[in-house]
């Protein structure tokens, strides 16, 4: 599934749902906040329509997931870096060429 460049984060979240087949109060049920209850279908169409940020990393992973995305690609879509990626545990040079690797794939 691509992303226009007119598509927002819960744009996308809500196109992908839909083309899996569940409704909000499905995807809802599959995601769970840190005390273990699920969040809400109105929280889920407040991300859809983009009344909210993207969600903090737990959720984005729970999200990838159930929607069977790449983890990488949705915290991408959302604007954000994975916990596990700590950008000061990396030197400056290591960053740079990380960053000029990514835009040369990209314009492949």
């Amino acid at each position: 599934m691509t992303l226009d460049s007119g598509n927002t984060f819960g744009r996308f979240i809500a196109e992908r749902r839909k083309s899996l087949g569940f409704s909000q109060k499905e995807l809802a049920a599959r995601i769970k906040k840190e005390d273990g209850t699920p969040i809400s279908p109105q929280y889920l169409n407040d991300i859809e329509h983009d009344r909210r940020n993207p969600p903090p990393d737990y959720l984005l992973v729970q999200f990838a997931d159930a929607l069977n995305l790449a983890r990488d690609e949705l915290f991408f879509r959302a604007g954000q870096l994975p916990s596990d990626l700590q950008l000061e545990q990396y030197p400056p040079e290591k960053l740079r060429d990380a960053l000029k690797a990514f835009r040369r794939r990209l314009e492949r």
